[in-house]
């Protein structure tokens, strides 16, 4: 069957982001936490070390209940010794914002929503540093500053390129620059391919408040073991050195594209449900889920009545 047109131009924005670089908006919501008692303060909320970073570093984090169950994943920033940015899934910003300020009072710190304030644009590819030119930038989460044709532009890195975060107003300006440039427009489709194949959950839809950080497969990159107390630390230390999580991430190889939420069998029981799935044009109709622990690499499941399956496999995929 030949490929429809929408295929076409999804294989087509697919090679311009593996081969050279694309952009695309990446709406979040931020928060801005200022004063002398910030980073304190969000070493005690968050599963990662905060204080530790020097300013134009990263790292990624998650709020979890006292349960150890995920509240919100976010990406933090420290811009310079007091004053840090979070960004996160918008519709994740309302209550990680109200958490955060119930928790700060009487402590010398404000918290802001600055969401309205700025813009994000992804830039994805092995050319992104190259055409926005700010090569060499890392480890992820790293920050840089830059003067562009007169437009102000703070990057950060991220696994697949860099995150480019302007005022409000001025993203066209940004990205007629990255046009001119040599980068392409893609959608947010194709960008959702490279994440599905590099293997990382999106809140949401991979992952949701009934899991802990290790069902996630999160922990290496969200969890600091060595850090001290933050809400929901001892059950994810319990977790992590005397059990084994009841679910995993991992991923699916799919005989046929399947729908997001549908339910997966092992024999007659369910193991999980689809979370992000797509066709990628290098290894076919793949998804992520979050299945039971007796699910193994290898098995084949039964994906919503029967007609696909799905091979169960490690994250990230690898070539075929």
């Amino acid at each position: 069957m030949a490929q429809t047109t929408v295929q076409i131009e999804l294989d087509g924005q697919y090679r311009a982001l593996r081969d050279e670089a694309g952009y695309l908006a990446r709406p979040r919501a931020a928060i801005k936490v200022t004063g002398a008692e910030a980073a304190e303060y969000l070493q005690g909320q968050l599963t990662n070390d905060v204080e530790g970073l020097e300013p134009d570093e990263g790292a990624y984090a998650a709020l979890l209940d006292r349960k150890g169950h995920l509240k919100a994943d976010m990406r933090v920033l420290r811009l310079d010794a007091d004053e840090l940015w979070l960004d996160l899934e918008p519709d994740r910003g309302p209550d990680v914002l109200r958490h955060l300020r119930t928790y700060s009072v009487g402590r010398e710190l404000e918290i802001a929503d600055v969401g309205d304030e700025w813009e994000i644009t992804m830039l994805i590819g092995p050319r992104a540093g190259a055409m926005a030119g700010i090569e060499g930038l890392g480890p992820e989460h790293a920050q840089r500053h830059r003067e562009w044709e007169g437009l102000e532009l703070l990057a950060a890195a991220t696994d697949l390129g860099l995150d480019l975060i302007t005022r409000s107003g001025e993203t066209a300006a940004l990205r007629e620059l990255l046009h001119e440039a040599g980068a392409v427009e893609v959608s947010a489709e194709a960008a959702e391919i490279l994440r599905v194949e590099s293997g990382r959950p999106r809140f949401g839809l991979d992952m949701g408040a009934e899991l802990m950080p290790a069902e996630a497969g999160i922990v290496e990159r969200a969890v600091d073991f060595e850090k001290g107390c933050y809400i929901g630390q001892e059950p994810v230390a319990r977790l992590h050195y005397r059990g084994k999580p009841n679910r995993r991430l991992r991923g699916l190889r799919l005989s046929a594209p399947a729908e997001h939420g549908e339910p997966l069998r092992l024999g007659e029981r369910v193991v999980g449900t689809v979370g992000t799935a797509c066709l990628s044009p290098a290894l076919g109709p793949i998804a992520l889920a979050v299945l039971r622990r007796e699910a193994s690499e290898g098995d084949t499941l039964a994906v919503g009545d029967g007609v696909v399956s799905a091979t169960v496999v490690g994250l990230p995929f690898s070539p075929s």
